[in-house]
């Protein structure tokens, strides 16, 4: 089993620099994605950056190669060690340096660097080392052990997909869509007479007219919320009157804790306000000479 990990090895990094080189140095999106690698904070220019991806995606297609044609040789993987060394450094300076920009690992990613970046680059690293001691040749191994070759081959692609962030989109976003179409989504209820949770709430508030005709009162987001015979209260802060006269007031919504975007029927909201310093009822017709709030100008 060891002689056939190690002969493989090479096969595998040949796949993996292959395909981070070829986005490199041939994608369009190498200089879109520059600007916004750690690589760029670091040279402080998009351009440079973009210029040292492609060289670095060319030093890979040619350590790709010799590792497919050199399989033997202990050039290749020594190269390919000391790569996954400098990734490491990289990557690690580039955390430090501008933990919100991503690696440019692929050249195709806008994730931040990661965990999975820093195994993937320690993978290189030992892959690379492993590589430099192999004796056989790859294909020889394909040859005389199929079945493990495939086994191991069909592994080691699973752990490298599993690492890399921009391939997210083939298979760990599909998952996450079957997870909500089986368990359903979390702002809605599952059953009828399930309680929602309370961001379902709010969501369903401010898309009520309730929330429409109260909004130019209230001036804060959810401040409390409580449920009391199977209605959620949500509560906000406000202002009615204006200048010198305006006062401090308690808005006040209800509705079911148990409707959501799912309910067949628009549910009922209740509105209340109450003066937050006398703790009175404040009269409809005095918030009714609450003028509504401009809304921002747009472009286009």
């Amino acid at each position: 089993m060891l002689s056939l990990t190690t002969s493989l090895v090479p096969l595998v990094l040949a796949g993996l620099l292959g395909w981070t080189g070829s986005v490199k140095l041939f994608s369009r999106d190498t200089a879109r994605q520059a600007p916004k690698t750690a690589l760029a904070r670091m040279l402080r220019s998009s351009e440079r950056a973009a210029l040292v991806l492609r060289a670095v995606g060319a030093g890979e297609l040619l350590l790709a190669i010799g590792l497919l044609a050199l399989p033997a040789s202990p050039v290749p993987g020594t190269a390919t060690a000391a790569l996954g060394a400098g990734f490491l450094g990289y990557l690690g300076y580039g955390r430090v340096l501008a933990p919100e920009s991503s690696c440019g690992c692929s050249a195709n990613e806008d994730t931040p660097i990661t965990w999975r970046a820093f195994t993937r680059a320690a993978v290189v690293l030992a892959g690379g080392a492993t590589a430099a001691v192999a004796n056989g040749a790859w294909w020889s191994t394909l040859v005389e052990q199929p079945g493990g070759s495939l086994v191991f081959l069909a592994v080691a692609v699973v752990v490298l997909v599993a690492l890399s962030v921009d391939l997210d989109r083939w298979w760990l976003l599909p998952l996450r869509r079957l997870r909500l179409r089986v368990w359903g989504h979390p702002f809605f209820g599952s059953e009828r007479g399930d309680r929602v949770p309370v961001a379902a709430s709010v969501e369903l508030l401010e898309r009520s007219l309730a929330w429409q005709t109260a909004s130019p009162v209230v001036r804060s987001g959810l401040l409390d919320h409580w449920e009391e015979d199977g209605w959620r209260i949500l509560l906000y802060s406000g202002v009615y009157g204006t200048r010198e006269n305006a006062r401090p007031v308690s808005v006040v919504f209800a509705l079911d804790a148990t409707a959501s975007r799912d309910t067949p029927d628009d549910p009922a909201v209740r509105v209340g306000f109450v003066d937050a310093d006398s703790g009175e009822p404040v009269a409809q017709k005095m918030l009714n000479a609450v003028s509504s709030r401009r809304a921002l100008p747009t472009v286009g």
